[in-house]
């Protein structure tokens, strides 16, 4: 049986509210409405379902370009709005960029317009997540030089989807909530 749908905040505002443009008032009342749309998720993953040129179930958005998916083959990946994958997303998915490393005041000064404001490249650099399929930037970072990327999100979906949402994914199993990152470096030594 079907569950009914709550349309105290409809789904074209939720399609407002992710293109950004919600009037304030209906954001207000999206934020005040007790108890919650139980159903809100829902109508989120469905309003960014019908944003990407591809079939893929998205399970959860992990940023402005990004998405964990569920593959036909049983595998979930990190996909680009542009339908670009990196690969399994228990991998830290920056692995698989295209990065711009700014080393020098110079080059840190042309994203902070102005020198004073700009890091001490002593002390860091600063890094820009690229797209390798349609070079959207996908994240930036300052971290001390040789200083592995960060690793911003590894949500458990299945205790997300059972425990918070009351519906368990099919393909739920114990394996799925592991930081997989340092596979990847440790196959690329083994490759040579």
């Amino acid at each position: 049986m079907e569950e009914k749908r709550d349309d105290r905040f409809p789904t074209e505002n939720v399609k407002l509210l992710v293109e950004g443009t919600i009037s304030w008032e209906d954001a207000k009342k999206a934020m005040r409405l007790r108890p919650k749309d139980k159903d809100r998720f829902w109508k989120y993953l469905e309003v960014l379902q019908q944003r990407v040129p591809w079939k893929d179930k998205i399970l959860l958005r992990i940023s402005d370009h990004l998405y964990i998916v569920a593959k036909p083959d049983a595998k979930r990946v990190v996909k680009c709005d542009c339908g670009h994958e990196f690969g399994d997303y228990r991998v830290n998915w920056k692995l698989s960029c295209r990065i711009r490393v700014r080393r020098t005041v110079e080059e840190m000064t042309e994203v902070f317009g102005i020198e004073e404001a700009t890091l001490d490249p002593s002390l860091v650099e600063l890094r820009e997540y690229y797209c390798p399929g349609c070079l959207a930037q996908l994240a930036t970072e300052a971290v001390p030089v040789g200083y592995p990327p960060i690793v911003e999100m590894l949500p458990d979906l299945d205790t997300f989807y059972r425990e918070w949402l009351g519906k368990p994914l099919p393909d739920e199993r114990p394996d799925w909530f592991q930081n997989r990152t340092l596979e990847a470096p440790a196959r690329w030594m083994e490759e040579g």
